[in-house]
């Protein structure tokens, strides 16, 4: 490519490089995305937003990443990829009850940890409303339905094991579980402190059947 000239003052011809697109990291702006759509959520986040965390211009945006929408759907599999990984760990454990544990410990961690900002990004978008929001609402429901598939399918082979009573239903318990996750997420995401969390963590395992 041709460098471009321009006259100084002093008449002498000055070479001016053309300008080169900036170079960025991408996923570290990725990461970057990802923080703010857990924090104000798929509608709340503005493309303004988003190019000032992530360090880049509009353009950069689109080209690395597509439109808002593909950006969301990248920093949701990030997300999976760094934030979920616990949940297939916790569905190895030998009973139904350390599943259970493990789970809710790693939600715990996940929900009101030291690193990230604290709630679930799932329950953050289950609860969008707006007709925009709607693609990350379709996304976060069909992951959702995902883990609770996982975790019926670890509780009904528990059951047939006899790791489980035969009177209880391992659909009922996983909704169960499911809505202790997301009821810790929402509290944690208004600030309750994590000891607080811990308590339920502890209530929920001494009411839980089996052993």
């Amino acid at each position: 490519m041709r460098p471009t000239y321009f006259k100084t003052m002093e008449t002498k011809d000055v070479v001016v490089p053309l300008g080169r697109p900036r170079e960025f990291c991408s996923d570290t702006a990725l990461a970057a995305a990802l923080r703010v759509f857990w924090i104000k959520g798929y509608e709340g986040a503005s493309l303004s937003d988003l190019t000032a965390a992530m360090g880049i211009n509009r353009p950069s945006l689109y080209a690395a990443f597509g439109n808002k929408e593909s950006l969301f759907l990248k920093a949701l599999d990030l997300y999976d990829r760094e934030n979920s990984a616990f949940m297939s760990m916790a569905l190895q454990m030998p009973t139904a009850r350390g599943a259970v544990e493990a789970i809710l410990r790693g939600a715990l961690d996940l929900h009101a940890g030291h690193e990230g900002p604290r709630g679930c990004l799932y329950v953050t978008h289950a609860v969008a409303c707006g007709k925009d929001a709607e693609l990350a609402r379709a996304a976060v429901a069909s992951r959702g339905a995902t883990v609770e598939a996982a975790m019926l399918k670890r509780f009904e082979t528990a059951k047939a094991e006899g790791d489980l009573p035969a009177a209880m239903e391992p659909l009922g318990l996983s909704r169960y579980l499911m809505a202790i996750m997301q009821g810790m997420a929402v509290q944690a995401a208004s600030g309750v402190p994590r000891a607080e969390l811990e308590f339920l963590v502890e209530t929920t395992l001494r009411m839980w059947p089996g052993h």
